[in-house]
């Protein structure tokens, strides 16, 4: 199959609905939260101009998180594309310029791992060459080892690993507190749904500083259409 677009790289956004998300993380009344997360890294991907597909629960195939996950990359790659970029919805501080310099690495034939705080990853450029499906099913995925690991592994596949900036993700109730000191860079939709979570957590204390109410006035949003392939 020939490329759909003018583009070699597609990105895969690998994310749950928030029914899911909810029923698998540790915070409470999170919905709000995971769907402003959703849209967030979706206009995300919008701003970079490049091919993606949103494999939520409904696409992915698999009994385990490790077989959805790479049933996903090899459909892919299937598609014609020759590299491919994964990102979450589970990192607010994820910016286009993060996966635009992904795509700039794989086109100087180096890998990219964005590494998470927790030890796991929010971002991973591969070639196709480089993946073998078997091997990546085997990663010790959703641990703290996750990102050592295919670090390994890429290793093993003479891969030149270009490492991006570590960021945090969200999976518990006390990492949402951790993004507030980044909130400038944030949507409004994804601050308010930020504050209404904590603000409704269970015995919550939360009071929020001015800091956290940027001026929000003249932000430009970004309207261009996305190369969305289902």
């Amino acid at each position: 199959m020939g490329y759909p677009s003018k583009h070699k790289t597609a990105i895969l956004v690998f994310a749950r609905s928030s029914q899911e998300e909810v029923a698998h993380k540790s915070i409470y009344n999170g919905g709000q939260l995971f769907d402003a997360l959703t849209n967030h890294v979706l206009e995300t991907v919008v701003k970079t101009q490049l091919p993606y597909f949103h494999f939520s629960e409904e696409k992915q195939t698999g009994n385990t998180f490790g077989e959805r996950f790479t049933n996903a990359i090899k459909t892919i790659f299937e598609k014609g594309y020759e590299q491919i970029i994964t990102i979450g919805n589970d990192t607010p501080q994820l910016e286009a310029s993060h996966i635009l310099e992904a795509e700039k690495q794989l086109s100087l034939n180096k890998s990219v791992l964005g590494p998470s705080v927790d030890g796991g990853f929010y971002l991973m450029g591969l070639h196709k060459s480089q993946f073998d499906a078997y091997a990546f099913q085997q990663l010790a995925w959703q641990t703290s080892d996750l990102s050592k690991q295919l670090l390994g592994l890429l290793k093993l596949r003479n891969a030149d690993v270009y490492r991006l900036r570590t960021l945090s993700d969200i999976d518990t109730q006390a990492d949402i507190k951790s993004i507030i000191p980044y909130s400038y860079k944030l949507t409004c939709e994804l601050l308010i749904a930020i504050l209404q979570t904590l603000e409704s957590g269970e015995n919550s204390h939360f009071i929020p500083s001015q800091k956290f109410y940027p001026l929000t006035l003249g932000v430009r949003h970004n309207k261009g259409s996305p190369i969305f392939i289902s």
